[in-house]
C-alpha cells in the first residue's frame, strides 16, 4: 500500500518537475551541456589493452577508442590528461576532469570520490576470476552519467 503511494507521489513529482522545465536527471555542474559541442576532459591511466600511453601522442586502447566515439556522438573533442588513478580521481572530484578511464573495475576504491558507470564489460584475470569494468565521472552529474551509460550499453557488441 505504502509502496504504491510512494510510486504515485514520485511519478507525479517527476511529471510536475518536467513540466516546469526541470531536467531529470540533472547535472548540477552542467557537464552534459558543457561538453556537448565542446570538450570532454578525460583522464587516462595506463592499464594493458584498456589504455596505452604512447611516448608521444594521445592515449590508445579499447577505452580510449570508446571515449573518442562517445565524444563524437556528443559532437565534442577529447582533451586528454594522463596520470595515476588517485591523481585523476582527485581532479574529477575537484571538477577539473569529466571522465576517467583505465580498465577500472567496479570494486575501485575511487567509488567514494566519484560516480561509476554501470559495468559495461567483463574481463577474466589469470586465475579465472571475472571482473566487471566501469568508467568514473563526477558525483552528481547524473545527466552526463546516464548519457555515457546509454552509449556504453549500445556499444556493448562493438568493442
Amino acid at each position: 500500500m505504502y509502496r504504491r503511494l510512494r510510486v504515485a507521489i514520485l511519478t507525479a513529482a517527476v511529471i510536475l518537475l518536467t513540466g516546469c522545465g526541470v531536467s531529470v536527471p540533472a547535472d548540477p555542474q552542467g557537464t552534459l551541456d558543457r561538453v556537448s559541442g565542446g570538450v570532454v576532459r578525460v583522464g587516462a591511466s595506463p592499464n594493458g589493452d584498456w589504455v596505452k600511453l604512447p611516448p608521444s601522442g594521445e592515449p590508445t586502447g579499447t577505452e580510449a577508442e570508446l571515449v573518442r566515439r562517445f565524444a563524437a556522438q556528443l559532437d565534442a573533442r577529447v582533451e586528454w590528461s594522463t596520470g595515476a588513478e588517485h591523481i585523476l580521481a582527485e581532479r574529477v572530484e575537484h571538477g577539473e576532469l569529466d571522465l576517467i578511464i583505465g580498465g577500472l573495475r567496479e570494486d575501485t576504491p575511487w567509488e567514494k570520490h566519484t560516480a561509476l558507470t554501470q559495468p559495461y564489460t567483463e574481463s577474466v584475470d589469470d586465475t579465472g576470476k571475472k571482473h566487471k569494468h566501469v568508467m568514473l565521472v563526477a558525483k552528481g552529474e547524473n545527466g552526463f552519467l546516464l548519457t555515457l551509460d546509454k552509449f556504453l550499453k549500445e556499444s556493448e557488441g562493438t568493442k
